[in-house]
């Protein structure tokens, strides 16, 4: 079999993978050399290059094998104490590694690597190391650092590497391939296997219903035959025929063998139950394995990128990274990637200080910075943490005034957690000058924004001259979340756990208000205070006497405390995602099936506190102090204004909110269709002539609609001539009013006309 023959695509792939596989141990290797020469690490990483020179000869890339065979040259004279590997010799195996997966990346276009551009870099490479390995070092000469291994070790050494020939080596990817019978599943297939698993589990949890219904009509059953008894005993008494004691007695019998049957199929549902209910845990435990991956898996060339960088920044600096073992859900850790990046270069260039500061500081002259990932409490945790100069709180704060974030008074007044989150806020820097490596105020911004996607938290720490700690907490899965289960309105939501900070009663006499808005003290902090109702635009909030239920969400700087109806308690949900075609729905996340069956919306927190912040800029957050008022601004009547016009659109709402009215604002008839399926409205005023959807699109299908039919349509229009007017009209209008002759009472008294008062 020839070259050509190999170089299909099956054998191409097992190339790559080999590579991949024998880079990251030479990667590995050769950074564990360069901090503490050892035999053992040496003789992996020979190995290692052997390895890819082997697979490389039998797919007939040349290239791969004249790379490896330098590497190899230059790791046997390291073993052998002919030459020490300083950090220039392991920059330029580094550089033979990077080439290796390059090579292994483009294996099909052989004529880059043996005529083009690519040959030529090979040869650059192959000459500079070949001249390093005829080039005495300096260090080699010092006895107490060479590393030296005994004759018989080399000669053990490269037997070994002999085992592993061309010939030899696929065929033990083969072998090993057909051994562990690996099965290549797409993604999706996965997330649907998870899914299917998590349905399941949850449908196991309704059968503990069944049987209480059962139980319940078998003390029914053993009611009834006490009462049938009773009556048995009575009639014969009273001397009753002899056939209707009879039937009656057949009547008992037949209740006998009832119950005899239900106490049966009861023992039979409570042995199915048990087993059902664990295996479907056991079903989608395995499944959720089948997607987990190890940590490591995420951090491979970390210690190499953080290597670099700190050349490049002119820091030492060491990785140490512990949990590299710990399970993690596929879809976390893809994500991953980016925000821990973003993290370590923040540590490198902010954190760590250079040789001479830290020697003035008393601290080594090697910086070290520890990512650590490990499960806590349900959850995964990952800690970012370094032994560099900390955070100056005093700079930081000064650097917060001087952007005009706050003023110097509240400035003051912020509590260290407080003032380490502004380092998340978007365009953030301490630093005044832009660098490579950093200054543009995006970095943290970006770890905050991928959190909040993931459901994931994090806490900064920090301490002056000692260095600085990041906390990420994220679900171990995307598809099952933790949840706090409350009644809003008389509906089911569920509250993701990782973003409720704690549940509380509130008496009504502890609420303050300050600067029109309603607060309550708790941990010396104000806490603000809104209906969950509002947010969400659902029913009336259940009388709650002297006391309110609270759920209290947010972070350091965003906190406040939500009213909710009652607490339902803590649920495992299986998370099922909305429909596409219905877009985002505000301050909604996703959906899931509660253990009875009813469907439930997991909240958006990130999105509730928006929603909040624009309540309040708008100076529409209602108060809760009393039920009565409450009631009120609730109950008051939605409209729906959808102009292109923002001059007409604020003249309409203002006009309308004057009156009571609850008014909500579109730009066009697209954005007033979106409206009306994600909220309640007791009107539609709409222009005509818009851009995406005209007005009467618009009135058309709201009238097509089942539910939204009913919902009387006012068309306020420039045009106003006779065939406009019948236009609308035949669409379904309920009002055409021409904005030319209108001026405001004109437009209050069609409104009144059409659903009555604000609060009627």
């Amino acid at each position: 079999m020839n070259a050509d023959d190999m170089r299909d695509a099956s054998m191409l792939d097992l190339f790559r993978l080999e590579v991949d596989t024998q880079a990251q141990v030479m990667s590995s290797g050769l950074l564990a050399i360069e901090r503490a020469p050892s035999p053992q690490q040496l003789e992996a990483c020979m190995r290692a290059a052997h390895s890819i020179k082997g697979a490389a000869r039998i797919v007939g890339i040349q290239a791969g094998v004249d790379v490896t065979h330098v590497m190899e040259d230059c790791f046997v004279s390291a073993q052998q104490g002919k030459i020490q590997l300083g950090p220039r010799r392991i920059d330029q195996l580094l550089h033979g590694v990077d080439l290796l997966q390059r090579i292994a990346a483009s294996a099909e276009d052989l004529e880059l690597w043996q005529a083009g551009s690519g040959r030529k870099e090979i040869e650059t490479f192959l000459r500079g190391l070949e001249n390093s390995l005829q080039q005495a070092d300096d260090r080699a000469r010092e006895p107490e650092a060479a590393i030296a291994l005994a004759a018989t070790e080399a000669d053990e050494a490269m037997a070994t590497a002999d085992e592993a020939a061309p010939g030899k080596h696929l065929d033990k990817i083969k072998n090993q391939d057909q051994g562990d019978r690996m099965l290549r599943v797409t993604a999706a297939h996965l997330n649907q296997l998870v899914s299917l698993s998590g349905e399941s589990l949850v449908e196991s949890r309704w059968l503990p219903a069944f049987n209480e219904s059962l139980l319940r009509l078998k003390r029914l059953q053993q009611n009834t035959a006490q009462s049938l008894e009773v009556l048995h005993d009575s009639l014969r008494e009273d001397n009753l025929a002899g056939d209707h004691l009879m039937a009656l007695q057949e009547v008992r019998q037949h209740i006998d063998a009832s119950q005899k049957m239900l106490a049966e199929r009861l023992a039979e549902l409570e042995l199915f139950e048990r087993r059902n209910s664990s295996r479907a845990q056991r079903l989608y435990d395995q499944a959720l394995a089948s997607r987990m991956r190890p940590f490591a898996d995420r951090v491979v060339g970390y210690d190499r990128m953080v290597r670099d960088l700190g050349r490049t920044l002119g820091k030492q600096v060491k990785l140490e990274i512990n949990g590299q073992a710990t399970q993690v859900d596929r879809d976390i850790l893809e994500q991953l990637d980016a925000p821990l990046v973003h993290l370590l270069r923040n540590a490198l260039d902010h954190g760590i200080e250079a040789p001479p500061q830290r020697r003035a500081a008393g601290k080594d002259e090697e910086g070290l910075i520890t990512l650590t990932a490990r499960h806590h409490a349900g959850l995964l945790q990952i800690t970012i943490s370094d032994d560099g100069n900390g955070v100056d709180l005093e700079q930081l704060r000064a650097a917060v005034v001087r952007r005009g974030l706050v003023d110097h008074a509240t400035a003051s007044r912020l509590s260290d957690t407080e003032l380490l989150h502004f380092l998340l806020l978007p365009g953030f820097s301490m630093r005044d000058t832009v660098t490579e490596i950093s200054g543009r105020g995006v970095g943290l911004d970006v770890v905050h924004n991928m959190l909040k996607r993931m459901r994931g938290t994090i806490q900064i720490f920090s301490e002056a001259g000692h260095g600085m700690r990041f906390q990420l907490q994220l679900p171990l899965t995307l598809s099952l979340v933790r949840s706090l289960l409350v009644s809003i309105g008389g509906e089911p939501y569920a509250f993701p756990l990782a973003y409720v900070n704690r549940t509380m009663i509130l008496e009504r006499s502890q609420i303050e208000s300050l600067e029109g808005r309603q607060h309550f003290a708790f941990e010396d902090r104000q806490i603000g205070l809104v209906a969950a109702s509002q947010i969400l635009q659902s029913g009336d909030a259940a009388p709650g006497g002297d006391r309110i239920t609270l759920v209290v969400i947010g972070d350091q700087v965003q906190t406040y405390g939500l009213q909710v109806d009652r607490l339902l308690g803590e649920h495992m949900l299986v998370v099922q995602p909305l429909d596409a075609r219905l877009g985002k729905i505000k301050d909604v996340a996703a959906a899931a099936l509660m253990e009875d069956g009813a469907p439930v919306l997991i909240l958006d927190v990130a999105d509730m506190l928006n929603s909040v912040e624009k309540l309040i800029a708008q100076g529409q957050l209602s108060k809760i102090e009393n039920n009565s008022s409450q009631q009120q601004v609730r109950t008051s009547k939605r409209v729906l204004v959808v102009d292109d016009s923002l001059t007409v659109r604020e003249l309409e709402r203002k006009l309308l909110s004057s009156r009571g009215y609850t008014v909500r604002v579109a730009v066009d008839g697209m954005d007033g269709w979106n409206a009306l399926r994600s909220e309640p409205f007791d009107l539609v005023v709409t222009d005509i002539d818009m851009p995406r959807m005209d007005g009467i699109e618009l009135v058309t299908l709201i009238k097509k609609n089942l539910q939204l039919k009913a919902i009387p349509v006012m068309i306020v229009s420039y045009k106003d001539r006779q065939e406009d007017r019948q236009r609308g009209l035949e669409a379904g209008a309920d009002y055409y009013l021409a904005k030319a002759s209108f001026h405001d009472e004109t437009l209050l008294q069609a409104v009144e006309d059409l659903i009555g008062e604000a609060h009627s």
